[in-house]
């Protein structure tokens, strides 16, 4: 996992949540997925904060990823946390998905354990 992403304490977790820290959540979140979805053929993107490169498959290594997921920071921490369910999110236009291995909905919410 890039230095970037890392899952925070549960201390940190509920600090920037208490803050409302959307950059460390989302950063938190991303890297609780890589941790769940470890591999490289989907990229998660949630500009302008960070991604990440999760689900088993084919490595993408350059140029833009075949498989790609694009949501804003609100929706990533919706989906994140069970606020909002992924079909919904992509039927509703604020989840773009376009690829093989798009669907998140096995990995979602990343709340539970």
């Amino acid at each position: 996992m890039p230095v970037r992403l890392r899952a925070l304490s549960a201390a940190d977790l509920a600090e920037a949540t208490s803050l409302g820290d959307t950059r460390a959540l989302v950063k938190h979140y991303l890297a609780v997925l890589a941790e769940r979805a470890p591999g490289a053929s989907v990229e998660v993107r949630v500009p302008p904060y960070a991604a990440a490169q999760v689900v088993p498959g084919v490595r993408h290594t350059r140029g833009t990823p075949p498989a790609v997921v694009e949501t804003d920071p609100a929706t990533w921490l919706d989906l994140a946390t069970g606020r909002t369910a992924w079909h919904d999110a992509v039927a509703s236009g604020l989840v773009v998905a376009s690829g093989e291995r798009t669907d998140l909905s096995p990995y979602l919410p990343l709340t539970e354990a």
